[in-house]
């Protein structure tokens, strides 16, 4: 056993992992130490794996592109009143090997077994591939 999980979630809104780095800049100013959030509503069951280094993976239109360190998991009340999950996060998005997953709602785990792989730190500046190329390679197994 590794000692760690990793969660795993669709990044709405966003086509391409620029989109995140993107939307994640221009609320930089809001993150206490500029570390991004993502609000979710459930607290992981699992927090002691997830915080023993895992990563919030990212789907972008069925492809996993990237992942973010989870660095704390800290309890936020809405405007609503309820109370949620903030995933405290790595400013470091990291890419990944594109790896194909089906649309879902919310989050799952992700073993660490399971997780794609990061891509080398010079391949990350390459152009991506086109979703679609992408998705047909990774189905063929040529991730």
């Amino acid at each position: 056993m590794s000692g760690h999980v990793n969660i795993l979630k669709l990044c709405v809104g966003a086509e391409a992992v620029e989109d995140l780095l993107d939307w994640q800049k221009s609320q930089h100013h809001r993150w206490p130490g500029g570390h991004p959030r993502h609000i979710t509503r459930m607290w992981p069951k699992r927090e002691a794996e997830v915080l023993a280094g895992g990563s919030l993976y990212w789907v972008f239109k069925g492809l996993v592109l990237a992942r973010q360190p989870i660095r704390a998991l800290e309890s936020v009340t809405g405007a609503d009143g309820i109370a949620r999950c903030a995933l405290v996060l790595d400013p470091e998005v990291i890419r990944t090997v594109p790896a194909p997953r089906r649309p879902f709602q919310g989050w799952r785990y992700l073993s660490p077994e399971e997780a794609p792989a990061d891509l080398p730190k010079g391949r990350a500046k390459e152009e991506a591939l086109p979703p679609e190329l992408a998705q047909a390679l990774a189905d063929i197994g040529l991730r």
